[in-house]
């Protein structure tokens, strides 16, 4: 779908004129590269005002007032854009939830129809479906009746099939309905909130809570107060632009994003779901501060509040605020009522910082929040973090511990079966683990890797060069997979291509890896020399 969307949602050619000789237009250009998106809607509304009709100034004007929220002027630049021909599809959609909004059923038939000339079209039946059950029309659900729907149409149709028998009052055959279709899609929230929603809002408390399972802090919360809200077409329509707003992840596709999040957020104001999909996709098109406003809306008693606070610490790292970000984390897991996710997500930022005791510090904590619940994966963490600290000693009984819990968990094998190869420990039991983890995860360059560096150390070269050689042509930027190659062909008797395989490694090693590469390179292996 992505493909196909990239090309429909590109600026228009005819959008490529002369630059307008306008002050306030340069002004917003020069903000708008530098990701100030207030500053830049600022200039843009300027140079719109001075001259309406300039198709340059109101695409730019569109997209920057979207991702700004300034629904005003994304009206006004689109109806020029309208006007000379040259509006994107998407503006279809921001029309549609206006017209939703404003219950103006023309309207909404037309926004539809001009989305159903473009790569969204497969959700027409849907919308339509919606509008006439506004309209109060008796089989709304007759919409859906398409016979040359393709799977993704189908599919839709399916969901809004169960959403509409549960807004007609029928709550127990839609849950029936829904079941099937959540259970091939789990991942589906958006579907899952606009049902239990409806339910609530009808009186069907459990029915409502049956649809949000699991143990996360999110459901949790949405169990314990339920959303209520009037079925109907802003809701439902809501959350179809919202889930397609979640879905797309080509970067390529972020002003559709942007404006089907907008959009949706305009149906449904109070839908902080939809305030977190939003900021993302405003953080990865560098609207940074705009994003983090958006998590700023997000109640701290908001069943949302804890993702919005690791959503934040995600929109710093993607501005690359590294420091800030752990800062930021680092309040969060320590504050009062701070969950497992929380303080595990810190965890792994100071992993990625390479602060490996403290990261050990955080994930024990994490382990004793989890209990008697806590998984296989939280003591491999923080066994990792502890040998990555150099403290073996207390790391080797809880990488066992965690290969014990998950005696066929290939990760776990690897680990510690690599940990005790390269420290010339228990060589019998660790190659056993590591051709136990190649069997489970045989295309796993990593594991290969490892396996074939076993063999290696055993003296076993003829074992462990084809495993090296397949891992090195599966993964060619791995620093590390190139050395043991390099290492492995020089003890075979192949100096020249050991070489290439050091030069290789090094390209993408820095720090004391680099300068243990350059020796190789130009002595060789000491132990051949000797």
């Amino acid at each position: 779908m992505a493909v196909l969307l990239t090309a429909a949602f590109a600026e228009p050619a005819s959008a490529r004129e002369s630059l307008p000789d306008l002050a306030a237009y340069v002004k917003a250009r020069a903000a708008d590269a530098d990701g100030a998106v207030d500053a830049a809607v600022r200039g843009y509304d300027e140079a719109l005002a001075a001259k309406p009709d300039s198709i340059l100034v109101a695409i730019r004007a569109y997209r920057e007032a979207l991702s700004a929220g300034r629904y005003d002027l994304a009206r006004r630049a689109l109806s020029t854009l309208e006007a000379a021909g040259v509006a994107p599809n998407d503006g279809a959609v921001l029309r549609l939830a206006d017209a939703v909004r404003e219950r103006n059923y023309a309207a909404a038939e037309q926004a539809i129809g001009r989305i159903a000339q473009g790569p969204l079209e497969f959700i027409v039946p849907s919308l339509r479906a919606w509008i006439a059950f506004d309209r109060g029309e008796r089989h709304p659900e007759s919409a859906l009746e398409r016979s040359d729907q393709n799977a993704l149409g189908a599919r839709y149709a399916e969901e809004q099939r169960a959403l509409l028998t549960i807004a007609r009052g029928d709550g127990g055959r839609g849950v029936k309905m829904l079941q099937p279709l959540l259970a091939a899609d789990s991942s589906n929230l958006d579907l899952r909130l606009t049902a239990s929603a409806m339910l609530a809002e009808d009186g069907k408390e459990d029915a409502a809570r049956t649809l949000l399972p699991g143990d996360g802090t999110v459901m949790r919360r949405l169990r314990e107060r339920l959303p209520e809200k009037q079925p109907g077409a802003s809701i439902a329509i809501a959350g179809i632009l919202n889930e397609l707003a979640a879905r797309l992840d080509s970067d390529r596709l972020l002003p559709l994003n942007i404006t089907l999040a907008r959009a949706a957020l305009l149906l449904d104001p109070e839908s902080d779901r939809t305030r977190l999909v939003l900021a993302d996709a405003l953080s990865r098109s560098d609207a940074s501060e705009i994003a983090q406003q958006m998590l700023g809306e997000v109640d701290a008693d908001s069943a949302f509040a804890p993702a919005a606070s690791q959503a934040r610490v995600a929109v710093l790292q993607r501005a690359g605020k590294d420091a800030r970000a752990l800062e930021v984390a680092a309040e969060l897991a320590r504050s009062d009522g701070a969950d497992l996710g929380t303080v595990r997500h810190y965890a792994d930022l100071l992993m990625s910082a390479e602060h490996y005791t403290q990261a050990a510090e955080a994930y024990d904590r994490a382990i004793a929040l989890a209990g008697d619940g806590a998984s296989w994966a939280l003591y491999l963490q923080k066994g990792g973090a502890l040998e990555q600290a150099g403290r073996w000693d207390a790391a080797l009984p809880l990488l066992r511990k965690a290969a014990a819990m998950a005696p066929d968990e290939p990760i776990v094998l690897n680990y510690l079966g690599y940990a005790q190869v390269e420290r010339g420990e228990n060589l019998a039991a660790a190659v056993d683990m590591l051709e136990r983890a190649s069997d489970l995860r045989p295309d796993d360059p990593s594991i290969t890797d490892s396996l074939g560096w076993a063999y290696y150390q055993r003296g076993e070269t003829r074992k462990a060069l084809p495993l090296l050689q397949r891992a090195a042509e599966a993964s060619p930027a791995d620093a590390t997979i190139n050395e043991h190659l390099g290492d492995t062909l020089w003890r075979s008797g192949r100096h020249y291509e050991a070489r290439y395989a050091w030069q290789a490694a090094r390209v993408f090693a820095d720090g004391a890896d680099a300068e243990r590469l350059a020796e190789k390179l130009a002595l060789g292996l000491k132990r051949e020399r000797n």
